[in-house]
């Protein structure tokens, strides 16, 4: 097994390899120096605790060395109307029934005059509002992370060679094939030759061995995702972090601030169609707090994906098989979930082509459900006070979306299909956020008295704020949890 390139993507793939299957069979992974990575994967979502537990990552430990803190959600502020904010909380909201989901409960208590926003349902949403945090044996606050991300890959790099896995430096000059097209080796500059059955290509953008070898053409979905820059900045901290990301939206695209314990990541992405490079990047400098500790760097990049993510004996693995911007966080699960499926699937006995296309299959299916997600903070907006805005709004969207929308704008109803990242909560807080009221909505809680939909609902408010004022502010946590191990 040889896994071509470094980085989140690369480590990340090396870890689960060598601790999961490393008794099985050889991990290398070549890199060079020389070569940079994207590193500005920050932000996290809470699949990452899963992917932590199955090979037995400590939590303080990754803490401690990636300067970490917690993470409850998003806050997003100016998408659908510039003044407006909503939060896009981790964990489900309120109380479902058999029948139906809370969001008609919520939904007939405003026709009662109950007015009390759907956030205020949410623990994760009143704890982050209240920079608050703790870890309750009963499991109740759903979390992810801020990291370091150059820290991480470092981090998952010593945990990989502890278990076996071999890195090999250097630049890679060739890519040698068989005659049925399979990769054979990689030919490194020293002129070393590393030679292996099975290839993850983590060589980033640049898919040196999916796109330059395999020749795998590229799915374009800039139509619907027309931002294809972004500049990044490391600044000072001025405060305490807060528990969550907050990203704006400006006139052509949104800036993102992601707190650690030691610095702040901060960063424009942008349609370069409505903003130049020296316009976004002095807009970034402008609405960051605290001194600018590094140069700010531009990454261009393409939205979309690969047309298969495995051909022959070539796997692609974080960006080299597509990118969604990471308005919701999703590139570091997507290396997950990439080489969890690959392990469930290992061609010990031979790579056949159902593996390939059951493995294809369940990754772009996966990726274009995030796709959807993201598109839709930008469709379901009210602003028309910039070409890209309107553009946006008035956009042609995936049917699987439109689908979604209409289903939900017309009768309050979300489904999903299975093993879907972002779940009915997720949905809900940003089509509500973003001002999609539904016209109806399920009747089974009008059998309720006023009195009685009145005390559930009040009462569901006053458990999450009792149990708010319990827990520590964000902060103490972390002192307290992350002293032992810093």
């Amino acid at each position: 097994m040889v896994i071509a390139g470094g980085g989140t993507a690369g480590w990340v793939a090396a870890a689960a390899l060598s601790h999961q299957l490393g008794k099985l069979i050889d991990v290398v992974l070549v890199e060079s120096d020389q070569i940079g990575t994207v590193g500005v994967g920050e932000a996290t979502i809470p699949p990452m605790k899963a992917f932590h537990k199955l090979l037995g990552i400590d939590e303080q430990e990754f803490m401690c060395a990636t300067e970490a803190v917690f993470k409850l959600g998003i806050e997003f502020k100016n998408w659908g109307q510039v003044g407006e904010q909503y939060f896009h909380p981790f964990g489900a909201t309120g109380q479902s029934s058999y029948l139906a989901d809370f969001q008609n409960f919520w939904l007939y208590g405003k026709s009662k005059g109950i007015h009390a926003g759907f956030e205020e349902y949410s623990l994760a949403a009143q704890a982050a509002k209240a920079n608050k945090f703790a870890i309750s044996k009963k499991g109740s606050l759903n979390y992810a992370y801020h990291l370091d991300a150059t820290r991480y890959a470092q981090f998952l790099r010593q945990f990989s060679e502890k278990l076996g896995a071999k890195r090999v430096e250097g630049k890679i000059q060739h890519v040698q094939q068989h005659m049925n097209g399979d990769i054979k080796a990689l030919q490194l500059e020293s002129g070393e030759v590393v030679e292996g059955d099975l290839f993850i290509d983590c060589t980033g953008f640049t898919g040196l061995l999916i796109d330059k070898t395999m020749k795998v053409p590229y799915e374009d979905w800039t139509h619907w995702l027309p931002c294809d820059s972004a500049i990044a900045v490391q600044t000072e901290s001025v405060e305490s972090p807060r528990p969550y990301v907050t990203c704006t939206a400006h006139k052509a695209g949104w800036q993102w601030h992601i707190p650690l314990q030691h610095r702040v990541g901060n960063g424009n992405v942008f349609c370069s169609k409505f903003m130049s490079g020296d316009e976004a990047t002095q807009h970034l400098l402008d609405n960051v707090q605290g001194e600018v500790r590094t140069e700010p760097r531009v990454i261009k990049y393409k939205t979309g994906r690969r047309k298969v993510f495995w051909t022959k004996n070539c796997v692609a693995l974080g960006l080299s098989s597509g990118f969604v911007e990471p308005l919701e966080s999703t590139s570091i699960y997507m290396f997950m979930i990439g080489v969890i499926r690959l392990m469930r699937m290992f061609p010990f006995n031979g790579i056949t082509q159902p593996i390939i296309d059951e493995y294809n299959q369940q990754n772009i299916a996966e990726l274009e459900n995030v796709r959807d997600f993201i598109i839709l903070h930008y469709h379901a907006t009210s602003r028309e006070d910039s070409e890209f805005w309107r553009y946006c709004k008035h956009m042609d969207i995936p049917q699987s979306l439109s689908h979604r929308i209409e289903l939900f704008k017309e009768n309050a109803l979300v489904f999903l299909g299975e093993n879907e990242l972002f779940r009915l909560s997720s949905w809900l807080h940003v089509m509500l956020g973003q001002g999609i009221m539904p016209k109806r909505y399920h009747s089974i809680f009008s059998t309720m008295s006023d009195e009685e939909l009145v005390g559930h609902l009040s009462n569901t408010r006053k458990t999450i704020s009792d149990a708010v004022n319990k827990i520590p502010t964000h902060q103490e946590f972390i002192n307290h949890y992350c002293k032992s191990r810093c």
